[in-house]
């Protein structure tokens, strides 16, 4: 027999595709995000929730089950029961189910804020991912342009409270009612019949951005065919609706109130387009008496949000800054999150009406803007290592890392095995700033010495001999073991100043 066959199998260490491993530092950068976002939330008089990550797929709607199994785009598997489930794809879908499995024990409107993973089981790409982080606050059980407006300033308040200035980012509203009277004028019909042709219509509204004038009119209309050579269907408007559709786009003003004046003139007798301006006029009026001002909150009729299961207001929160690439052109990060009013989600599982409205961001979307802008906050700091010098004193190593946790600062006590030079090396892959040493003399002397190694490493650079190096012992100092967490503290804010 063949030794390779006796050779125990080893699976290759890789990860699937699409899958992030998160570092230390983007872990932490997102829990500040969050936090920041819930900070808000919490203020407002919303709750914590937190739904599974699997569902029945049946229960999120967009994925139902396609003969053996369910539809592409999500991850799915059968129970011991043999009933389909799939990871959650957003969080709004649990909600509504959570809401409907509660409906009757919760006070409404039912105000709740979640982060959680979802799963999207497509075709992985650049800043494309199969798993990513969203953060969500909604409204359940509240009609009306009320719940809205608080929704819209909640995005405001989130983008202050992840750091940002007024004047580096703006939500951008509009009402998906206004272009469905557009679209009503347009012969598109308001009913199932016509549901195919005005989601086609919102989704070529949505590249705006990123395709021109030009290409969405193509869009509008016949089909576009792409630089790869890939054809878009068009949603087939006739030339006239096409004309009016984007006319819409570009109504809005800079002020609330005259975007408001154009677009009552457009929507003419439209009785559903006429409420849309309605809800605007009242959002307006809110956002007026809290100091919302058009710097932070506009009207923009380009506004459509893709999804099609929006139904009145939708808004998108926007980034501005002057943001660079290596050869000095500017990029755009566009929008980082969004929302709206969607009042049909929960009636699919109790055949009523049931009124919600939300936002939503993705985190890793947020905090990569934030980082292009330089606005993220300062990582945690490198934690002080407490090396063992003698093990015989782990209990009082561990007792002065608590002295130092009391007061605030990280600290670690080396339990690994190596000798002092080994742990110093460790504390240099730590990054950390100040090593503690005290062996047993020094403990009988009442005596703790610390190194500052930011320091140790630029006085080392300018010392030309190892004596030299030895005689004066850069950036080390031996203090009282009654006041070592004191000097500890000042290094540390030394190196801060």
């Amino acid at each position: 027999m063949s030794k390779k066959k006796n050779k125990p199998f080893r699976p290759k260490a890789r990860r699937p595709r699409g899958f992030e491993d998160r570092n230390a530092e983007s872990l932490r950068a997102e829990a500040r995000l969050i936090q920041a976002a819930f900070s808000v939330y919490d203020m407002h008089g919303f709750e914590p929730l937190q739904t599974p990550a699997f569902e029945f797929a049946d229960a999120l709607g967009k994925f139902l089950p396609d003969e053996d199994r369910p539809n592409v785009g999500v991850f799915a598997l059968q129970d011991d029961d043999e009933q389909w489930m799939s990871l959650r794809y957003d969080l709004t879908a649990p909600l509504a189910r959570f809401v409907a499995e509660n409906y009757d024990a919760l006070a409404k409107p039912y105000r709740r804020y979640q982060a959680g993973s979802v799963f999207r089981n497509e075709k992985p790409g650049p800043g494309r991912f199969r798993e990513f982080t969203q953060c969500d606050a909604d409204s359940v059980g509240a009609a009306g342009p009320a719940a809205d407006a608080e929704m819209i300033m909640l995005a405001a308040e989130v983008m202050r409270a992840a750091g940002l200035k007024d004047g580096q980012y703006a939500v951008r509203v509009n009402n998906r009612k206004l272009l469905d009277g557009i679209l009503e004028a347009s012969g598109v019909p308001n009913t199932e019949a016509g549901a195919v042709q005005r989601l086609q219509t919102l989704r070529a509204i949505d590249k705006l951005d990123r395709l021109g004038a030009d290409g969405v009119e193509a869009l509008l209309g016949e089909g576009r065919e792409d630089e790869s050579g890939d054809y878009t269907d068009g949603a087939k408007l006739n030339a006239a609706g096409i004309k009016a559709v984007l006319g819409f786009t570009t109504a809005s003003a800079e002020d609330r109130g005259e975007t408001i004046k154009t677009l009552e003139s457009l929507v003419g007798q439209s009785e559903r387009g006429k409420s849309g301006v309605d809800e605007l006029a009242q959002i307006d009026t809110i956002l007026n008496a809290v100091g919302f001002g058009n710097d932070r909150v506009s009207f923009d009729t380009s506004i459509v949000r893709g999804l099609g299961y929006y139904t009145g207001p939708v808004f998108e929160a926007e980034l501005l800054a002057d943001i660079r690439d290596r050869k000095g052109r500017p990029v755009r990060i566009g929008s980082i999150g969004g929302g709206g009013r969607y009042d049909d989600l929960v009636s699919r599982f109790r055949g009523q009406s049931v009124p919600a409205t939300g936002f939503s961001f993705g985190v890793s979307r947020f905090l990569s803007a934030l980082e292009r802008m330089d606005a993220l906050e300062t990582a945690a700091k490198p934690p002080v290592v407490i090396c063992a010098f003698d093990r015989s004193l782990m209990g009082e190593y561990f007792k002065m890392a608590a002295e130092l946790h009391a007061q605030g600062v990280r600290a670690e006590v080396f339990v690994g095995s190596g000798n002092v030079t080994k742990q110093m090396k460790y504390a240099d892959r730590r990054n950390a700033q100040v090593a503690v040493l005290m062996g047993s003399n020094e403990m009988a002397a009442g005596e703790v010495t610390l190194k500052d190694l930011y320091e140790g490493a630029k006085a080392a650079q300018a010392i030309e001999s190892n004596e030299e190096w030895k005689s004066t012992r850069p950036a080390q100092e031996t203090v009282s073991r009654d006041g070592w967490v004191k000097a500890v503290k000042a290094m540390l804010d030394d190196a801060d100043n």
